[in-house]
């Protein structure tokens, strides 16, 4: 069975709004290095727009670092699946549109041969976290408090501890913390 992972930056009192904060190249480094067992990206319509056409555009800028062209490159590679009820087409040459019910969808490409599947955002990975669908937990704690800004866990309706057991913690060189969690 695939494993659905959940990759996040966080600051240290839980803002994920990415444009509360900023990481550097080994932040880069530590999700490209995530993508090396991911076969297909999930997102929701918001989490896509941030991230297509600018990382396929990036792999192709001659401006940009060696870390984000590894991240662009990685990521350009691998299919996505966007779910929206907004969208109906993008050029992404690697993208599908669905406006199915990602519930109903996730479980059925859990059990398909394949790699791992990576969710990135805030809203589509609370609502399969709360169905109990996501295995892996990768958070990057940055070392700033923000004071302000969306908080992961705001709007979550879960029912009930999710247990969690850490498999690894690692400082990054920015002096942030990656924490890999398993569910129990």
């Amino acid at each position: 069975m695939r494993k659905v992972i959940y990759g996040i930056n966080l600051s240290l009192d839980g803002c994920c709004d990415h444009t509360k904060f900023s990481g550097g190249k080994d932040i880069l480094e530590h999700f490209t290095r995530l993508m090396d067992d991911v076969d297909l990206i999930v997102y929701g319509r918001k989490t896509f727009e941030l991230m297509v056409p600018y990382w396929p555009d990036a792999a192709k800028d001659p401006n940009s670092t060696k870390e984000e062209r590894e991240f662009a490159q990685a990521f350009d590679g691998i299919e996505k699946l966007v779910f929206s009820r907004t969208l109906t087409s993008t050029d992404d040459k690697n993208s599908v549109i669905s406006q199915a019910n990602p519930d109903d969808e996730i479980r059925k490409l859990k059990q398909q041969a394949g790699g791992n599947i990576s969710i990135g955002g805030v809203n589509l990975p609370l609502q399969l976290i709360e169905l109990g669908l996501v295995d892996e937990f990768h958070y990057v704690i940055h070392p700033v408090i923000v004071g302000e800004g969306r908080s992961l866990l705001e709007a979550a309706g879960l029912k009930g501890n999710v247990g969690l057991k850490l498999m690894e913690s690692k400082i990054l060189e920015s002096g942030c913390i990656a924490l890999h969690y398993v569910k129990n």
